[in-house]
């Protein structure tokens, strides 16, 4: 058993697409439309899905935002730097939510950023 991916439910996809591409730096992997049930999926991520877990983007035609509920905590990405990727994706337009330092009652560095649905994305430090 693999996990495959995380599926979010999106308000715009192009908005979505251009997030975590351009600000996160995925590749799109895939996009397909589902006329029939009204909406489309799109899958992004580092790499290939055959080897590479990945997120599905959900956009359900015609809505335009969700409410994300109390029980969905984040996505964690690990990076080499915390401090210089958070500092990128502020360049790139990303929105900070907790700027870059360590954790609350440990040493490990963090930093939280948020997505244009508002779900949150963890940057973690890789372990030496």
């Amino acid at each position: 058993m693999r996990l495959l991916h995380t599926m979010l439910r999106v308000g715009n996809l192009d908005t979505s697409i251009e997030f975590y591409t351009r600000v996160l730096g995925m590749k799109l992997l895939r996009r397909k439309d589902y006329p029939d049930g009204e909406f489309t999926l799109a899958f992004v991520g580092y790499g290939d899905e055959a080897d590479n877990t990945v997120i599905e983007l959900t956009y359900n035609w015609g809505t335009d935002h969700y409410d994300l509920g109390a029980g969905f905590g984040h996505i964690a990405i690990e990076v080499d730097d915390v401090y210089a990727a958070a500092e990128e994706v502020k360049q790139r337009g990303g929105k900070i939510i907790r700027e870059a330092g360590p954790m609350n009652a440990g040493t490990t560095i963090i930093a939280f950023i948020e997505d244009p649905d508002g779900y949150q994305i963890e940057l973690l430090g890789r372990k030496p």
